[in-house]
C-alpha cells in the first residue's frame, strides 16, 4: 500500500457507506508502519459462496484421515492414507504402487488443465475461493477480527497505546493461530501415518522424531504464511500469477470495474445535481471500500491486476453500496475485459464463455479422466518384470545345449497369498528356477513380491527367438512378459 491509496482515504464521500472514525493521516501512518493488508469485513453473495467453500474445504481436510475403510487383515485401515513406508497411495478402495505412477502423473496433468480451464472462464477464481492459502487465511481472519475488531477498530489499535488490553487481544489472536496451525499439522502428517495411533503417540509421549520434526515444521509454516505472509503469497510467492498473466484471456469473466459506468468519480450529491442539468456523472462515489475489503490491497479500479484473485469481495463491497444509492449492481462485477471494451464504444456485450478454447479444454480433460479411469479398472492384480542375465549372455553346456538365465520377479497387488506357476512359449525349453526344487511354482506374500532367476535350456540353436514368459495362479488368471532366447 502507499500513502495514496485509496484504502486510507475516508470509507465515504457522501453517501457512499459510511463516514471514517479517523483522520486520513493517521489511519495512513498506521498501515504503513506495520506495513499491513488489513481487510474490511463485507457481506454479500460472493462472500457466502467463500464460506460455504471454507467451510467444506476445512471439514474434508480435518475430518478425511479419520475415516476408516477394511483392506483386511494387517492392510493400513485409513481411508486416504499416502503410505511411504509400503510404497503405495491408499484412496478408500483405490490403491496405486510405485508402478502406477503413471496415474499419478496423469492425475497431475488433468489438475493442471482443469486450472487452465478454470483460467479460460474466470481467471484465478481457483485462488480467490479454494485455494488452502486463501482458505486459511480466511479463517485467521475470521479469527483476528473476533478477537480483534474489524478494520477500523485494529487499525486504531495499531496507532494507540500498548496498554493490556491490547497485549491481551494481540495474544490471545496469535494463540489462537498457533492452534489452529498444530491441529493443521498433526492432521496432515495423519495423512502419510494412520491419525489415530498418531494422536495416541502423542498422548503418551511415544511420537517418533519425525513424526514431532514434521509438526513442528508444518505448524510454523502454517502460522507464518496464513498469520503473516498472506497477499505476499499470492502475490510473490505463487508461481501461479505470473502464469496466469501469461495466458490472461481478455474473454474471461474475471473482477472488472465498468468504468465506463463509474466515471468520473464523485460524490452522490454531486453526481445528483449534474444528472438533473442533464451533464454526464459518474456512479462511482470513491468511497474505497472496494479497496479496504479487498484481502490482497490492490484497487480494481486502475484495471486488470495479476494479483487479483478474483474472490468478488469488492463486488459485493460495491453492490452494497450501489444498493444504498439506489443505483443498479455491478459496477464492479465478474465480467469480461472485451465486454469493458464494448461497453466504452456503447456496443452490446456478448457472453463467450463457450468458444473454441473452453469447449477444447473441457474435452481435453473430460477425456483424460476417461482415460485414466480406464486405465485403473483394468489394472492387473500381479505384475511380472523378466530381466536378462548380461554376464555372460549365453552359456554352452557340454551337450551343446544352449542356456540363457533371467531374473523373475513378480509382485502380488492383492491382500491375499497367491501362487504362480511359470511357464515359456515359443521355444522348446526346459524352464528351471535356480536354487529350487519341485517345479517352477512361486508363492508370493499379499501385497508382496519375490524375485528368482531362472534358467531356460534348449538344443535349439538355429538363431536368437523371441519367448513369452507366463505366471499363471490358481483361479487361472496369468501375466506374461516377452524376451528373448539368445544364441551364440
Amino acid at each position: 500500500m502507499s500513502a495514496g491509496d485509496p484504502g486510507l482515504q475516508q470509507d465515504a464521500k457522501n453517501g457512499g457507506g459510511g463516514s471514517a472514525a479517523l483522520p486520513t493521516p493517521r489511519l495512513a501512518r498506521a498501515v504503513l508502519a506495520h506495513r499491513l493488508v488489513v481487510p474490511q469485513a463485507v457481506s454479500g453473495r460472493f462472500r457466502r459462496i467463500k464460506w460455504v467453500v471454507l467451510i467444506l474445504v476445512l471439514t474434508i481436510w480435518y475430518v478425511t484421515p479419520f475415516l476408516r475403510w477394511d483392506r483386511g487383515v494387517k492392510a493400513p485401515g485409513q481411508a486416504v492414507l499416502l503410505d511411504f513406508a509400503h510404497g503405495r497411495l491408499h484412496v478408500f478402495s483405490l490403491e496405486i504402487w510405485p508402478q502406477d505412477f503413471y496415474v499419478v502423473t496423469g492425475m497431475l496433468i488433468v489438475a493442471v488443465l482443469a486450472l487452465i480451464l478454470a483460467n479460460a472462464l474466470s481467471g484465478r477464481v481457483w485462488c480467490g475461493f479454494a485455494c488452502p492459502q486463501t482458505v486459511w487465511t480466511d479463517l485467521f481472519l475470521r479469527v483476528e477480527r473476533i478477537v480483534q475488531g474489524d478494520r477500523r477498530a485494529r487499525i486504531r489499535r495499531m496507532e494507540g497505546p500498548g496498554n493490556v488490553a491490547r497485549v491481551f487481544r494481540l495474544a490471545l489472536t496469535h494463540m489462537l493461530f498457533l492452534v489452529i496451525s498444530l491441529i493443521t499439522a498433526i492432521v496432515l502428517v495423519g495423512y502419510f501415518t494412520d491419525l489415530p495411533d498418531l494422536l495416541r503417540a502423542l498422548a503418551s509421549n511415544e511420537a517418533s522424531a519425525v513424526a514431532l520434526t514434521s509438526i513442528l515444521v508444518f505448524t510454523g509454516t502454517t502460522y507464518s504464511l496464513a498469520g503473516f505472509a498472506r497477499e505476499q503469497v499470492c502475490t510473490f510467492m505463487c508461481p501461479w500469477p505470473r502464469l496466469q498473466g501469461a495466458i490472461w484471456d481478455p474473454e474471461a469473466f474475471t473482477v472488472n470495474y465498468r468504468d465506463y459506468r463509474g466515471e468520473s468519480r464523485m460524490s452522490a450529491r454531486k453526481a445528483a445535481e449534474l444528472r438533473e442539468r442533464g451533464a454526464a456523472a459518474g456512479d462511482c462515489v470513491d468511497c474505497a471500500l472496494c479497496v479496504n475489503v479487498c484481502p490482497i490491497g490492490i484497487d480494481i479500479r486502475e484495471g486488470p491486476n495479476f494479483a487479483c484473485i478474483n474472490c468478488g469481495l469488492c463486488v459485493d463491497a460495491c453492490d452494497g453500496v450501489m444498493a444504498k444509492l439506489g443505483r443498479k449492481r455491478g459496477l464492479i462485477d465478474f465480467e469480461s475485459w472485451t465486454n469493458v471494451e464494448r461497453g466504452r464504444r456503447g456496443e452490446p456485450r456478448q457472453n463467450r464463455l463457450l468458444r473454441t478454447k473452453t469447449v477444447g479444454l473441457t474435452f481435453l480433460v473430460l477425456g483424460l479422466v476417461a482415460a485414466l479411469a480406464g486405465l485403473l479398472a483394468s489394472r492387473a492384480s500381479v505384475v511380472m518384470t523378466v530381466l536378462h542375465d548380461r554376464d555372460p549372455l549365453v552359456v554352452t553346456l557340454s551337450d551343446g545345449s544352449v542356456r540363457n538365465a533371467y531374473t523373475v520377479k513378480l509382485l502380488n497387488k492383492t491382500d491375499i497369498m497367491r501362487h504362480f506357476s511359470l511357464a515359456i512359449e515359443g521355444i522348446d525349453a526346459t524352464l528351471e528356477i535356480v536354487g529350487r526344487s519341485g517345479g517352477a511354482t512361486l508363492g508370493v506374500e499379499p501385497n508382496g513380491s519375490v524375485a528368482v532367476r531362472v534358467t531356460v535350456t534348449t538344443n535349439y540353436v538355429a538363431g536368437n527367438v523371441p519367448l513369452r514368459f507366463i505366471a499363471s495362479d490358481d483361479s487361472g488368471n496369468f501375466v506374461s512378459v516377452s524376451d528373448r532366447f539368445l544364441v551364440p
